[in-house]
């Protein structure tokens, strides 16, 4: 569990700016390190460079480093345009807060504007013929940097934003969602079955956005502060409006706690994958349909996603159930995510746009029957999910073989 302010500073440091101007800054740092040095030396050294030397090979630098950001910043819109069109859109943003690419622009960017301060300050006669050496070893570092850098950006080159790494990028991170609310079922907060205690009032939110981020420790503060009891009915990742609440508040409010409260919920326009691992499976699901459209047809990612489901999900049995889990944010409660909730945005679809594939419907019953036989938990959503399989392959199946197969595998889960 994270703070709001912890949060957006995450988000602040997955941005390509942010990490292309601190390798800016170092690059300035570095070519104006060599004045500095050069002062601070007791005597000249005993190694003459040329200001031809250095001025050539910041020049060649200069020249290639533009290019080569240049062509970098083509590959990366090619690869989020192809991760649009062939994976989906929502998978996008992580690929956009990559940090290799990131690492790699910054360098790039880095050593040009390096290259164009060591040819100013050349010029202009800055550097004595010390700091001529000193920025020629600087130089050094930087070409090897740079070496190092396009090797890693080629490796990186022949699987970035491809459909098999794009879904891995969805699958990891939606492990770490899950895994915080499979350790935390209410984020520290006490289990809330949603009904609202007598003599509590709403908090209603001004405009109609996506919860991306609860901050359960500040309302905990809050409510201690204040004696106050907050009941929250929205999980991260509901669509809150002005006609629903936000919270429920049981105890004396003002104005300025009231908004207060209401900046512990974080709001915008899309969902995010932090806290929310339902929208994490949404777009594992997403992938999976694309994949099995008459346009693409490649029931191959399909399966890879179910089996991907079942990875994710076992866990799940092992966690503590959500009225055991540890409470340490007293004073507020809290709704857990629902497991039925989990299997349908994942499953669901691929059972109705994968209802005419015997294939991907007979390998969906087994993935259902693998987590069924990994807990007890899993069983009731696994058949109710077996079940509404069988009923659209009923529909969708061209073949009474196909059919008869389906029928077996589902009474195999259900038996």
């Amino acid at each position: 569990m994270i703070s709001k302010w912890q949060w957006l500073l995450a988000q602040l440091t997955r941005t390509l700016w942010i990490r292309a101007t601190l390798y800016v800054v170092l690059a300035l740092a570095a070519a104006l390190l060599a004045v500095l040095i050069e002062r601070l030396l007791p005597g000249p050294l005993p190694i003459d460079i040329g200001a031809d030397a250095v001025d050539r090979i910041l020049d060649i630098l200069a020249s290639s480093m533009l290019a080569v950001t240049t062509f970098s910043l083509s590959v990366m819109v090619a690869a989020y345009s192809t991760a649009t069109t062939n994976v989906t859109p929502r998978a996008t943003r992580l690929l956009m807060q990559d940090t290799t690419t990131q690492n790699v622009l910054g360098t790039f960017i880095g050593a040009f504007l390096f290259s164009l301060v060591g040819l100013v300050a050349l010029s202009t006669g800055a550097y004595g013929e010390s700091g001529r050496v000193i920025l020629f070893a600087i130089t050094l570092l930087v070409i090897a940097l740079i070496v190092a850098t396009i090797l890693r950006w080629i490796e990186h080159l022949s699987r970035f934003g491809r459909v098999g790494d794009t879904t891995e990028r969805v699958e990891q991170v939606t492990t770490r969602a899950l895994s915080e609310r499979i350790a935390n079922p209410c984020f520290g907060a006490h289990c809330w079955d949603g009904e609202v205690p007598a003599g509590c009032r709403p908090l209603y939110p001004a405009d109609s956005f996506y919860l991306q981020h609860l901050d359960v420790l500040t309302l905990s503060e809050l409510a201690e502060e204040h004696q106050l009891a907050l009941y929250v009915p929205v999980q991260p990742g509901a669509f809150v409006h002005p006609a629903e609440p936000l919270l429920w508040v049981h105890g004396q409010l003002d104005e300025d706690l009231q908004c207060a409260l209401c900046d512990c919920f974080t709001l915008d326009s899309l969902r995010s994958f932090d806290q929310d691992p339902r929208f994490g499976c949404s777009v594992l699901s997403e992938i999976a349909s694309r994949a099995l459209s008459p346009a693409v047809n490649d029931p191959g990612t399909a399966i890879d996603i179910l089996g991907r489901g079942v990875r994710l999900f076992a866990p799940w049995a092992q966690g503590p159930a959500a009225q055991e889990a540890e409470v340490s944010c007293q004073g507020v409660w809290l709704t857990p995510l629902a497991l039925d909730d989990l299997f349908d945005d994942l499953f669901g679809p691929i059972a109705r746009d994968g209802a005419g594939r015997i294939d991907v419907q007979l390998r969906l019953v087994k993935s259902l029957q693998a987590l069924a036989a990994q807990g007890a938990c899993f069983a009731a959503p696994a058949r109710r999910l077996a079940r509404e399989a069988l009923a659209l392959g009923e529909q969708a199946l061209v073949l009474e073989v196909d059919r008869q197969r389906l029928r077996e595998q589902v009474e195999t889960l259900l038996g």
